[in-house]
């Protein structure tokens, strides 16, 4: 595959392995959210272990998916993917057998290390390897398959926690980290760097800093106050720690963040649309899991179950909205999936304690699911046609650091929107936060993302970067 085209039978392998690499980390997350309760009743803690356990892991994943997308331009697609299967693979051990809720945390944060190898490695492979013509049907089916993750995960998470342990849902990836091993080493070669290696460091470390002081201040605040040292000077390294970051991208030779991305309308635009979209998703799913469980009652497996209507609309209509969008332009679907999402939060705000899950919860899901499906793959193509292929990987790196981080820090102001313990007027709050979140979503894209190709929008960067 160096210099020749790759045949039909090539690319369907390509996008296999791709959407099994993403799968493991998408299943880690549709699981883990159906697990919070019974995580939180073995090793205790309330809220704010809950919210550690996500955050522990979207946190590393948020702060390193950059550098993970410049060594995956830098090393070879292939390898990073496959030094992010291995990795995930024991760390979910870890997680697996964790005997303390601090434990636990601290293996969530190895294992979102891991996870930021695996999702732009596997975009960038796609991009690479399918024409513009070809690319939006190939994202609209890897955000389709990767979707299925979050059917499979409520089942399976939930199953297991009612019927054997929590612990067995970081046991399980294993399995699909062993098939895609075996596929990659099938797979045809990805084209080698030619560039020198030049690994952002300094990056790294602030963009950590600045992220984990702002997120242990936002969590910790329900527990010791705003005023307490222990919340005010994690909050105030982690602004400090954010402007450094942004000063060092503008000024490194090879930053991590490549500010000039930011030139093309479509790769900012959207970036700002993924901000209230995807923190929109992960806040709106964190909060109506917990209540399931924790206020109305149902089991896991229940809960699970009950949060598979938007993915299956998922599964079914977003590999054909990235083939409309490919051929009509991402303005319409981006402008109009995010207002019919928030329609769909807006009408769960209609749950009563007395809960009414087929009047009150699912025709909102449903909603929520279209809306989705007429989002993501217009979203992410939108967004990475905008940057020229060979800067595939740390085009797809921002976008997921901004999604994975947009989600890290709405779940980590939950305790902020819904109080100390989340009840029907919380849960309302909640809702509402969701919808706006949504709506503002797409109202920005409508304002401001065009129609245009590759040719006229991308921006085209020397191997440097910035």
């Amino acid at each position: 595959m160096d210099s020749v085209a790759p045949d039909a039978r090539a690319k369907r392998l390509v996008l296999v392995v791709a959407i099994l690499a993403s799968f493991v980390s998408f299943l880690d997350g549709s699981i883990v959210n159906v697990a919070l309760p019974a995580i939180e009743n073995e090793l205790g803690g309330g809220l704010a272990v809950q919210q550690w356990v996500v955050d522990s892991y979207m946190l590393t994943l948020g702060a390193f998916i950059l550098l993970a997308g410049s060594l995956s331009d830098s090393f070879g697609r292939g390898r990073v993917l496959t030094a992010g299967l291995v990795w995930f693979g024991i760390t979910s051990l870890l997680c697996a057998i964790a005997p303390t809720a601090t434990l636990l945390i601290v293996a969530r944060a190895l294992q979102g290390i891991a996870a930021a190898l695996l999702v732009p490695s596997s975009l960038a492979i796609i991009t690479s390897t399918f024409d513009d013509n070809e690319r939006g049907r190939a994202i609209g089916t890897w955000t389709a398959w990767t979707g299925t993750a979050m059917i499979i995960g409520p089942l399976l998470g939930g199953g297991l926690v009612d019927l054997v342990s929590w612990r067995l849902i970081f046991g399980i990836n294993v399995l699909p980290i062993a098939f895609t091993l075996v596929l990659m080493a099938r797979m045809p070669r990805q084209p080698r760097p030619t560039a020198a290696v030049r690994v952002d460091v300094l990056g790294a470390v602030l963009g950590a800093a600045g992220l984990g002081g702002l997120v242990f201040a936002l969590i910790e605040q329900q527990r010791f106050g705003w005023a307490s040292p222990i919340v005010a000077i994690p909050l105030l390294v982690g602004i400090a720690a954010s402007a450094a970051f942004i000063f060092w991208q503008a000024k490194s030779r090879a930053p991590m963040l490549p500010l000039s991305l930011f030139r093309a309308r479509n790769f900012w635009v959207g970036n700002v649309a993924t901000v209230f979209v995807y923190g929109a998703l992960s806040f709106g799913t964190f909060v109506i899991v917990i209540y399931l469980q924790q206020v109305a009652g149902f089991a896991a497996t229940l809960a699970g179950i009950a949060l598979m209507p938007p993915t299956l609309v998922m599964l079914a209509l977003s590999g054909r909205m990235g083939d409309l969008a490919s051929r009509l332009g991402p303005r319409f679907f981006m402008s109009v999936g995010p207002i019919v999402a928030g329609l769909g939060f807006a009408l769960m705000l209609t749950v009563t304690p007395e809960i009414n899950y087929w009047l009150q919860l699912l025709p909102g899901l449903l909603i929520f699911g279209l809306g989705l499906s007429i989002t993501v793959a217009p979203l992410t193509s939108a967004i990475l046609g905008a940057i020229e292929p060979a800067r595939a990987g740390i085009a797809s790196a921002v976008n997921n650091a901004v999604s994975r981080v947009a989600g890290l820090v709405s779940v980590a102001c939950a305790a902020l929107i819904i109080g100390g313990t989340l009840d029907i007027d919380g849960y309302r709050r909640a809702m509402a936060a969701t919808a706006i979140m949504l709506v503002a979503g797409g109202i920005i894209s409508g304002i401001g993302i065009v129609n245009r190709r590759l040719s006229a929008d991308a921006v085209i960067l020397p191997d440097g970067g910035g």
